[in-house]
Order: structure tokens, then sequence, then C-alpha cells
């Protein structure tokens, strides 16, 4: 079932001086000496585009592709799956950049998506691999496109999810990849998703019930459909359908009913009778390694601190266990040919570049083919410590820990002396944070500070207890993690309690505001992007397409069509209490974000300068639901960067030309910033 992807995909001179942190404005004055010799990693290593990333073997096993620049963009390129070197782009992107891609199953085309400027309205691309010719497949304006099924068995057309009849749903159709002609297979009549097998047949539907449960629907006789199973509200974030088999009779599902974590089932659709399959006590499934033409599960991952597999086929175990010992690392088979000959593995490191290699199943040898950033190989990078952290009330929060090289020579994940600390918060808030090589993490580490990242109650991937202990507890309980994850930090001597820094986009541009709002002497500063300001206003401009989930939303984060849920929401939104706010702030918006419109972000902005309150404002006209383009990646987190500097006392990347390519604008507050002010001046 497609519904847990689209739940991730989700969801600025005042008349007083602001409240700055100890030791504001010490930038390099007092850099300790091995900071002062420890290189920065540029802004653009981290932040700019890979190398190459993201490469898959063909259905035929012949040909590589992945991502990688062509004159800056982001583009396709195919090549001898034993020779990346040889490899030539295909793709003639020149805006945003292509960023998901896959192979069709003919091997004679790739097909990617792409939207423009972030509206997230994604188009489907067809790309002819011998003339170059790419078909936009899905030409309406104003419509959103999902890729619902590709399957071997019709390697020219794919099935996809069509908004164009009615902005709320998605219809189901069958598409010629070479000629875009398209068939309706089915009409939607009201479900937030659907079901497909491997023979392009809708198998089930669902939909959201008004306490915030689902329901699962089957065909019927007519072409009605009838009730399949039931799923309760506590359980609709970590119970849903995950595929069928090559025969169509066996459904695989996620699920968590009659238990805290979900496990995986096999159920046989015509008995209704099932088996478990795999299952941890600690985390929910996390991914399934299919077979590529069979659909049998072989493979099972789970993540509470780090990735472990369960395997589940013999056939695969001896891979796993040689491909274990390759490289250092989390090891994922992320592409396989139909023969299942050969594979694409990636190991995933915390102090590294991603690295990929091409498995030869024949001859039981992975030969290597590319890291994803090389420049970064032999670079002075932080490692990332899992810790556990209680909660006030006993709940663990799976956290990740990182400090500068220079504070952690020992590697046990505690420095001589507190650090200026920088709490990390994740987006969603139905997602999570997880060990591995985190841009940001090695960016603040680089610049002198500490980073932690906390797994607060609400984030996936560790129980539906975990992650119901949310519901309605924005800006109290929720926020209540963060803060016993900054005292913990500060009570280990890890952080300086005069020196912590809140920043987060989406959610965590929401905790960003709460911190600053609902406990404004915790945080020396914040950086909010794409944050939501009014609980209200959130909820009511969600995108049309999100319609159908909107009882999931109101039951766990309260109900504006109520009086006593428009009361709550409005208790719990920053925006009722900017006058609080007596630390720096620095909000970062993309105009075209249609989950966290603009408004969110120039409403708190506005009622902050009529309080006299100063804040820095920068908005990107032509992104969304944060910066796709490399250019105004890294022109933020220039200007990120520069006001950690001020307030925390790191040190700081000057900005050259880093804004002449980027677009953005600085609406408010920019003269809080000299060098924001002074590079805007220049471009």
């Amino acid at each position: 079932m497609r519904f847990r992807t689209q739940l991730t995909y989700m969801l600025g001179i005042g008349a007083f001086m602001l409240a700055g942190c100890a030791g504001d404005g010490a930038l390099l004055q007092s850099m300790p000496k091995d900071m002062a010799s420890t290189p920065l990693v540029s802004r653009g290593l981290l932040f700019g585009n890979a190398d190459r990333a993201s490469p898959q073997i063909s259905p035929d096993g012949t040909q590589l592709a992945f991502l990688a620049e062509v004159n800056g963009v982001m583009n396709v390129w195919v090549g001898p799956v034993g020779s990346p070197s040889a490899a030539q782009p295909i793709t003639q992107d020149t805006n945003r950049g292509i960023r998901m891609y896959r192979w069709a199953q003919n091997n004679s085309h790739l097909l990617y998506v792409q939207d423009k400027g972030g509206d997230e309205n994604w188009h489907v691309y067809a790309t002819n691999l011998k003339t170059k010719q790419t078909t936009d497949l899905t030409p309406m304006p104003g419509v959103q496109v999902r890729i619902q099924e590709v399957s071997d068995k019709y390697p020219n057309e794919i099935l996809l999810a069509i908004n164009d009849r009615e902005p709320q749903l998605h219809d189901i159709y069958r598409v010629n990849i070479e000629t875009g002609a398209r068939q309706l297979v089915e009409k939607n009549t009201g479900y937030v998703s659907f079901e497909t097998d491997h023979d392009f047949r809708v198998r089930l539907a669902m939909r959201m019930t008004p306490d915030g449960g689902a329901e699962i629907f089957k065909p019927a006789e007519g072409g009605d459909w009838t009730l399949y199973t039931s799923v309760p509200a506590e359980d609709s974030l970590t119970t849903n359908p995950s595929g069928f088999d090559k025969s169509g009779h066996t459904l695989y599902m996620t699920d968590s009913r009659g238990r805290d974590t979900a496990a995986l089932f096999a159920i046989d659709m015509s008995t209704n009778s099932q088996k478990m399959l795999s299952s941890n006590d600690k985390a929910d499934v996390q991914g399934v390694m299919v077979h590529p033409t069979e659909r049998t599960v072989q493979a099972v991952s789970y993540n509470y601190t780090r990735q472990e597999w369960d395997i589940l086929d013999d056939g695969v175990k001896s891979d796993m266990k040689y491909l274990s010992g390759v490289a250092p690392g989390d090891v994922n088979v992320t592409s396989r040919s139909l023969d299942d000959k050969d594979w694409i593995v990636a190991y995933s490191l915390d102090n590294g570049p991603a690295r990929y290699y091409h498995y030869d199943r024949t001859a039981r040898k992975a030969n290597f083919l590319f890291t994803n950033r090389k420049k970064l190989e032999g670079l002075p990078l932080a490692r990332m410590h899992p810790v556990v952290i209680k909660s006030r009330d006993g709940m663990n929060l799976v956290s990740y820990l990182s400090l500068p090289v220079w504070a952690d020579r020992d590697g046990d994940g505690r420095p001589s002396e507190p650090l200026p600390m920088v709490l990390n918060v994740h987006g969603g808030p139905w997602a999570r944070d997880e060990w591995g090589l985190d841009p940001e993490h090695q960016w603040l580490t680089n610049r002198g500070y500490a980073v932690l990242s906390v797994n607060f109650r609400g984030s996936t991937g560790f129980g539906k207890s975990f992650v119901n202990a949310a519901n309605k507890e924005w800006a109290t309980k929720m926020h209540d993690d963060l803060l016993d994850a900054v005292n913990w930090a500060v009570s280990e001597k890890i952080a300086d309690a005069g020196k912590v820094a809140i920043y987060g986009g989406s959610y965590g541009g929401y905790a960003t505001l709460v911190g600053l709002t609902f406990t404004p002497d915790v945080f020396c500063c914040g950086v909010d992007v794409v944050g939501p300001s009014n609980l209200i206003t959130l909820l009511e401009s969600i995108p049309p397409y999100w319609k159908p989930m909107l009882d999931m939303f109101t039951s766990r984060v309260g109900d504006p069509r109520t009086p006593e849920g428009r009361k709550l929401l409005t208790e719990r939104s920053p925006l009722t209490h900017v006058d609080k706010i007596r630390k720096p702030l620095l909000i970062a918006q993309g105009a075209n974000d249609p989950r966290v419109k603009q408004a969110e972000s120039d409403q708190i902005v506005s009622a902050m300068k009529a309080k006299g309150i100063p804040v820095t404002y920068v908005l990107y006209p032509d992104e969304g639901h944060g910066f796709a383009r490399p250019a105004n990646r890294i022109a933020f987190y220039a200007v990120a960067e520069e006001f950690f500097a001020k307030h925390l006392g790191g040190r700081y990347e000057p900005v050259e030309d880093e804004f002449e390519s980027s677009s953005i604008t600085a609406p408010h507050g920019a003269e809080h910033l000299p060098g924001l002010a002074e590079s805007l001046k220049k471009s």
C-alpha cells in the first residue's frame, strides 16, 4: 500500500535587543588549537550535487544507470555495467535536476518524475535510450502523478495514479511508455490509495475512517468493493499491505494489530490464513528484499539504533554473508537484474561517502563501482554515536550524537569539555533519524558544534505505542522529549547549557518555533525551515490530494472543525505565543511549498515585525518544501552558518559567489547578518 509512503512524504531592528547566547559573536577569536588545525569542509562538498548517485542495473543486467551532473544539473547517465566511466548522459534536464528515476522493464527506456519549482505536481517522463527523446507521459497542467506499478510481464507499460479528474483522488491508468496512450483501469470513488499486483490488477483499496483508522477493501462482484479488513486508529501508521507475490495469491502485510511493533505476515488471499514471517521486539519492519520476478520476500530489515537483517530465504543467505564482509557500513541491495545474477549493493558509513558495488552472484565477486562523493574520502569527518535517552516518563528516545573530530579523539562520544550544541529536529513528524553520513551533522561538527538528533515520540519505526504517544501532544510531550534530550546532553557535559540552538525543517521547523515561544529560556537561537506557525491554517490549507487523509491528521494533531479542536490547535501554535520570543530566529521558506505554505512563515514574520521583535527571513521563489536546487541549498547553509557562528561562536566559511546562482531573497531582517546583506548586494 502506498499509504505509508504518502505519510512519510508529508507531513526576521526591533524595539528591544534580543538576548544572545553566552559568548555571542565569538566566532574564531577563542578557537581551540585542535579546531584551527582541522580544515573546513566546504558547504559545496556536503550540500552540492553528488559525483554519482543512485546506481541501478538494467533489467537484463547489461547496463548501469546513475545520476550525475550535466552542466551543474543532475541527469541520468547510462553505460556498460562494468565500466561506469564509459557512461553517457541520457536525459537533458536543465533546471531542478532529476532526483528520482527507475528503469522501464523493456531495457530501452528510463522513467523519472519531475515537478515545477517545488510544487509537487509530479509528472512522469520516459526517455528513450537510443534517441534520447524524452516524453511527458502525463502532460496535463496542475496534475500530480504517482508511479503505481512496474512489471516485467508488461515491459512497455506502467500503471500510474493520476488526479486529473478530481484533485483529491488519484485514478489508476495503464500507460504505454513509448506512445503515452493511456487507459483507465480504476476510477477512484473515495479511496486514499490502491494496491495493485504484478498482473496490473487492482487488488485492494484503502480509505480513512472518521476516528483516524482505516478500512481496506477488496473487489466484489459487479465492480463494487467489499470490506476486507479494518485497521484501528492505533495501528493506522504501523499496518498496511506491502505487495503481492508473482501469483497474486499471497499478500504481504506489515501489521501491528495484536502486538506493538509491526511484523511481516504472508496472507493466503483465498483462505485468509496468515503466517508471520519476521518480527522484532524493538523495531517495526523497515524494508523488505523481494525477488525481482517471483516477488517473494527474501529478507527483512529492522532499525532500532542501527540496521539489521533477518534473512528468510536460504537462497540469498550466503550472498548476504559474503557482502557483509566486502566493505564496512550498513549494506543494502538496491537493484537487481531480472535473472537475479547481478546486484547493485550500497554500503553506508557515518564518516565517509556511500560506496557502490556491482555484485556478480555467479562468480561470487563484488566489484567496486564508485563512491557518491569522492572528495569526501580522507577528510576529517565525525562519527555518529547512537545513544538511547530516557524521557521523563520512561520512554526510550533513540538518538544520534556527533562531535567535532578534535573533541572526540578517542571516539567515546564525550568531549573533554562542554560544547555549543545544535539540536537538529527531524521533519514529519511521522519519520525518523537514522545512523549514517548526515551532511548536516558533518557540517555543524566541522564548524565546532556538538549535534544531537532525537527520535522523539511520534517518530516512526519503534512500534505503535511510541508513535501513538504523540497523539495531540504537539508542543507538549513531543517537545518535552526534546527538552529531556537537551538536559541529558548538559548533564553528560556534552553541551554548554548557555549555547544550545534548535534547528529543523517542516515539523522540525515547527519544533524550532515552539522552542523559542514555549520555552524561550532554553535555546540560545533557532533556525526554522518551512515550519508551520499556525496549526489551524496548516490543516485548513493541506493539498487537495491529502484531503482523504484529513481524519488521520485531525485525530493525531487536533481537529479544526470542532470548537475544542480549534482551541487546542490555537494553544499549540507558536503564532499565538509570538510575544514570548526573546532569542534570535532565522526563518527560511520556499514560495511554492504545497504542504507548509508560504503564509505559515509570512504570518509569524509579520507578527514579530508588528511587535518589534527582530527576525531574519529568507525566501526562495523557485522552491517548495525544502530546497532542491544545489545553488539554493548552499545559499541557505551559508546564511545558517553565519547565523550559528554569530550566536554560538563557531567558525564560519565566508560567502564568496555562492549567491550568484541562487534565487534567494530576504524580505526582512537581512541587516542582522552582515554576510547575508553584503552577499545579496553583490548578487
